[in-house]
């Protein structure tokens, strides 16, 4: 039991600094994803008998990939952002 709580120990300050590490859709991607990854894991968990592990393991995917998907929509709004004030810019010294 000790040797599960550290491995989630480990894989939840991990999460905390992964949501840091971004901008707000990936911020939220990480904590949304890690709740749904929490829950879907514990059903599932439950069902073989080690619903904690499922939720720990479930919630550790679902923050990751919550993550990278929220990190992905942050580059495409920066990208947007940098072509919207290029053309702005560029009309204006016209």
């Amino acid at each position: 039991m000790k040797k599960h709580l550290s491995k989630v120990l480990v894989v939840a300050s991990m999460l905390s600094l992964a949501s840091c590490a971004g901008g707000p859709n990936a911020q939220t991607g990480t904590v949304l994803g890690a709740l749904g990854g929490a829950a879907v894991g514990g059903i599932i968990g439950h069902q073989s008998g080690r619903g904690l592990e499922g939720a720990a393991i479930g919630g550790a995917l679902g923050g990751v990939g919550g993550n990278m998907i929220g990190n992905a929509q942050d580059q495409r709004n920066y990208q947007r952002q940098q072509q919207y004030y290029g053309q702005q810019q560029q009309g204006y010294y016209r």
